[in-house]
């Protein structure tokens, strides 16, 4: 006799019906999350006070999967389904260094658990569909790149996921393969060159694969149990060669040790900085967040050194409201 899947399990494996019935099936797992964030929240200025997405239905117990910056320091948070239905929901996590954000919601949703594919299975040229909530329509796109990325507020992937053409509603949006299985969750839209076309507009994906080591911890703890990254509160940018400040967080480790918009970060402990992605793993390495940072930084064409000391991103945000 076949074991009953528990209710509480994510769906995984390989579908057994036509590749358009499981399409339809995993569509009727798409909502949209909207949520509020209170107007002195640490990411109200960045992100604003309201925002809307994209969550997936990956439990039938009311689990969504969305991407982490829909959600962050959300005091109420709202999930609607293809007909309009609205359910309340409570923000439950989010992790920085994958991206991702979990949300429960607080009334049964009726809908269907989404099958999870497997990313690293995911090749170039293969089509996928990029799903979003809100009625829009699904964007039939071919993975273009899969690659490292380096984000200017301390994000980094090993590997993520490039499709094109990009949807229009990227943020949170479902990336699934033929068979209808979820390998990835929309994160951003990024112009990339392209050799035989120039520039071209994609999105990135963050891959589905980096959520099964960290399930557990953020369902049980609302964060991974090891020690927190680092952080410095400086966003950067590659110019040419350069890496260069774009802004720093106020009040925060960068912007203490006077740290400022303009300079150019040259190196860390004495090591050159040679890309972004570079620059995260040399900070990453001298230990967990609190540690202090030596870098080196030009301005106005002067070299000089500061030492920042870092902090736990987490600190500086609202924790989520318990429903």
């Amino acid at each position: 006799m076949t074991e009953k899947r528990r209710r509480d399990e994510p769906q995984s494996g390989h579908g057994n019906g036509s590749p358009g019935s499981d399409l339809a099936r995993a569509l009727k797992s798409i909502l949209t999350v909207q949520s509020s964030i209170p107007e002195d929240a640490f990411t109200a200025q960045t992100l604003g006070e309201s925002r809307s997405g994209t969550g997936i239905v990956i439990r039938e117990s009311g689990l969504v999967l969305t991407i982490g910056y829909l959600i962050t320091e959300a005091e109420n948070v709202w999930l609607a389904d293809a007909a309009g239905r609205v359910t309340p929901a409570h923000a439950l996590a989010v992790d920085a260094e994958s991206g991702f954000g979990l949300i429960q919601a607080l009334g049964d949703l009726n809908c269907p658990a989404i099958e999870l594919g497997r990313s690293s299975e995911a090749k170039l040229s293969d089509p996928v569909t990029v799903a979003a909530g809100g009625g829009t329509k699904p964007v039939k796109a071919t993975i273009v790149g899969k690659h490292e990325f380096a984000g200017y507020w301390e994000y980094f992937l090993d590997e993520a996921i490039f499709t094109s053409p990009a949807h229009p509603f990227w943020g949170g949006a479902a990336a699934l393969d033929r068979a209808g299985r979820l390998i990835g969750v929309g994160s951003l839209h990024v112009e990339q060159l392209s050799d035989q076309a120039g520039p071209r507009d994609t999105n990135m994906i963050v891959p589905i694969d980096l959520l099964a080591p960290i399930l557990d911890d953020l369902l049980h703890l609302g964060r991974v149990n090891k020690p927190a990254r680092p952080w410095l509160g400086v966003f950067s940018a590659e110019n040419g060669d350069e890496i260069i400040v774009a802004g720093v967080a106020d009040n925060g480790p960068a912007a203490e040790a006077g740290i400022r918009r303009g300079d150019v970060l040259s190196g860390v402990g004495g090591a050159e900085i040679e890309s972004l992605g570079d620059f995260y793993r040399k900070v990453w390495s001298r230990g967990p967040a609190g540690v202090e940072i030596p870098i080196e930084i030009v301005r106005d064409g002067r070299a000089m050194a500061v030492r920042v000391r870092s902090a736990d991103r987490s600190t500086f945000l609202k924790r989520p409201r318990l429903q």
